[in-house]
């Protein structure tokens, strides 16, 4: 009826410092991020499209850490670390909900990258608002698909033996090892879910910032160089953060070893963290935004 969640440390002392840091971490990506959907909101310099998916960006980066900090952070200060069976399959349903979105609409973001530096003319007009809607619709849609059909078939396992859940979370991976009956076909669909949607957005991100690099080395002067490099390269930070983590968990998923828990806090922690940082100290339209605000 119920699965214990090991986390990450069974020393009490380790486990106060534990949750004295991700608290810390979790109010700031909250705190973080609500200002960034603020400054965006609230100023109308930033209505374009790069803001509009960055928007979406930071509330899809509350959701993703809100999905398992809250637990984790309970956690850290109780005797029992239980999680209810339908409790865990829901934690693990929106945990790969905002992990499949998140990795769709940072393909959308690297092809509004590729529009604005390739297309600077006609940047207004390819990406416009019922195209960046469109694009939004489809990455949550994409990763409410993936989610749904990967825990609609976990209901196919019977948990009957071990509940102990060597991970801070209930992601996919880590309830196979629990299984009673054979877990080869949700295996098998989880890593060909996971890079199917790889196959899907890889392939833009890598067209787009192929002829981003092309397009840069074919500017004249150094400090045009500069300045269109410095419109891509926060997004490049974490696609390269986000992707080179998620897709080693997923499309690999064995489970229970430490490295596998620092490559999920990896990815769903610390990347919703960065995520602000990254856009607000690198973009000076966003700093001059917040300066206006204040």
């Amino acid at each position: 009826s119920e699965f214990i969640l090991l986390g990450l440390s069974a020393d009490c002392r380790i486990q106060t410092l534990l949750f004295v840091v991700f608290l810390g971490t979790y109010l700031l990506t909250l705190m973080g991020n609500l200002v960034m959907i603020l400054v965006i909101r609230g100023d109308s310099h930033l209505h374009i499209p790069m803001y509009f998916f960055l928007g979406h960006l930071s509330f899809l980066d509350i959701c993703f850490s809100s999905v398992t900090m809250p637990k984790m952070l309970q956690n850290f200060l109780s005797q029992k670390k239980s999680i209810s069976v339908w409790g865990c399959i829901t934690q693990s349903f929106f945990f790969l909900l905002c992990g499949c979105a998140e990795a769709s609409l940072l393909s959308a973001m690297a092809y509004d990258r590729y529009a604005a530096v390739c297309h600077p003319l006609l940047y207004t007009m390819v990406m416009n608002r019922p195209l960046c809607m469109v694009m939004v619709s489809a990455a949550w849609g994409m990763g409410f698909l993936n989610s749904l059909v990967n825990n609609v078939f976990i209901h196919n396992l019977h948990f009957c033996g071990s509940n102990i859940i060597s991970h801070f979370c209930c992601e996919l991976p880590s309830l196979f090892p629990l299984s009673c009956t054979d877990p080869t076909a949700n295996k098998f669909l989880l890593s060909g879910s996971s890079a199917f949607l790889g196959l899907l957005t890889l392939p833009l991100i890598l067209f787009s910032y192929s002829r981003i690099i092309s397009a840069i080395l074919n500017i004249r002067s150094s400090e045009g160089q500069a300045k269109a490099f410095s419109t891509c390269s926060s997004h490049l930070t974490v696609v390269l953060l986000f992707y080179g983590t998620a897709l080693f968990r997923y499309i690999s998923p064995a489970s229970g070893s430490v490295l596998e828990q620092v490559v999920s806090i990896q990815y769903s922690v610390i990347t919703s963290l960065l995520n602000p940082l990254i856009y607000s100290l690198k973009n000076q339209e966003v700093k001059a935004a917040l300066q206006r605000m204040l």
